[in-house]
């Protein structure tokens, strides 16, 4: 097992990689009485179209298999609820699935080899037949509906849908109600057997833990599989347009206070100079500082009664482009719209500004280590957006300089975007 250290911040992470290809991360901290696992797997909503494992050619499933496999993988042969035995074992788990992975994940303060075995067992244990797979349908359906009738989700899905052409990131991740119906067990083994191979997954462990012992578990257990490692998954590529699909939508819905969103789809090789992670850096530096609480452009739009709140900024990002989104809730929509066009076109940031946000982030790279979530969310982030460790991110964040971020400022392209507006159905 191998020490990879966090430079400057006096944390440790244990990290093997087991025969079967499988990535274990374990991080302790005995100040804490509370384990935290997450067990995960590079496969999201985004992954429709691909190479089977061990097949030739291409296919393309449903829309949202991803999630829908995510249920299905707590269906039991005997019959048994997974949340029951972690209950009965004073822990708490949950699972969640995104564009770009799907998570199992339990929490607890006693039990952990017990309740560890359990989360690798029923996850690599895959029971689907016609039946329970039909039976799931209705179940993701109404959550579905479910989301359809919440005016966020509503904004943000919609934005997204309207700004990509064919990239599969503009639809939801639980997919439509009507791919769901047409998904099928053998889909969902398909799905399974190719993105749920141990090559493609990772454990993270962070809290009280003994890294030895705990290792040692897992590779007992994984050793009984006879796996070996596989292949690198082939993902089939998409050319997504610069264009958005669709440039303005107004939706009805049951609401009091209207909200819009403004979002600017841009293509990453407008900032060929810098990796990727630099590149995310400076925008949300950028984007932040006009569009946050402590804005005097946000405070001056305060004073005049256009806004109550501050924005919003999120950002979204595929192998080609990033999507820029900034949010607002107000019952002025066109000032608010307008000032957003505006604000975008005088983004500042001085060099007292930069240090101001590199001190911060430092401090927040501090105060992590502290927290057993933050430390397994930024293990998992750093192995899905860089498939590897960022063992000095206080140096990371040191090396950030202004003429890098007027490089980006200089290339942004606000050219293509699309503007999301959710009214109320009684105006």
């Amino acid at each position: 097992m191998d020490k990879l250290e966090l430079k400057n911040l006096d944390t440790s992470i244990y990290y093997q990689k087991l025969s079967n290809g499988l990535k274990v991360f374990i991080v302790p901290n005995n100040n804490i009485n509370k384990t935290y696992v997450t067990y995960s797997t590079k496969f999201g909503s985004v992954h429709d179209s691909f190479i089977p494992y061990k097949k030739k050619d291409y296919v393309t499933v449903p829309l949202g298999v991803a999630h829908f496999l995510e249920h299905k993988v707590f269906e039991q042969e005997d019959g048994s609820d997974p949340f029951n035995f972690f209950s009965n074992h004073a822990a708490s788990a949950n699972a969640n699935t995104s564009n770009f992975k799907t998570t199992y994940l339990f929490q607890t303060t006693k039990d952990l080899k017990e309740n560890l075995e359990y989360l690798l067992k029923f996850v690599e244990s895959p029971y689907f037949t016609d039946e329970n797979v039909e039976k799931e349908k209705g179940i993701i359906e109404q959550e579905l509906l479910m989301y359809e009738d919440e005016p966020y989700n509503k904004l943000y899905e919609t934005t997204v849908y309207n700004a990509f052409v064919k990239h599969p990131i503009k639809y939801s991740v639980g997919g439509t109600t009507l791919s769901i119906k047409k998904i099928t067990k053998d889909d969902l083994y398909t799905c399974y057997n190719t993105f749920y191979h141990p090559s493609n997954m990772f454990l993270v462990i962070t809290g009280k833990v003994n890294p030895d012992e705990i290792i040692s578990i897992i590779k007992e257990h994984e050793d009984k599989r006879n796996l070996t490692e596989s292949n690198n998954i082939k993902i089939k590529g998409i050319v997504e347009p610069n264009k958005v699909a669709k440039e303005k939508e107004v939706l009805k819905m049951s609401i009091t206070v209207p909200k819009v969103t403004v979002a600017y789809k841009m293509n990453l090789n407008l900032f060929k100079n810098l990796n990727i992670k630099d590149i995310k850096t400076y925008i949300n530096i950028l984007f932040n500082l006009k569009f946050s609480d402590t804005s005097l452009y946000v405070e001056d739009l305060k004073n005049k009664g256009v806004i109550t709140d501050s924005f919003a900024v999120n950002t979204l990002y595929t192998d080609e482009h990033v999507l820029i989104m900034i949010s607002n809730e107000t019952k002025l929509i066109n000032e608010v719209t307008n000032y957003i066009l505006e604000g975008v076109k005088e983004l500042e940031c001085s060099e007292e500004d930069l240090e101001r946000v590199k001190k911060v982030s430092i401090s927040s790279q501090i105060s992590m280590t502290d927290s057993i979530y933050r430390m397994n969310r930024k293990i998992m982030n750093n192995m899905i957006n860089y498939n590897k460790i960022i063992l000095d991110p206080i140096g990371e964040i040191k090396k950030l300089n202004m003429n890098d971020l007027n490089y980006v400022k200089k290339n942004l392209d606000f050219s293509n975007r699309t503007i999301t507006i959710v009214d109320s159905n009684k105006n």
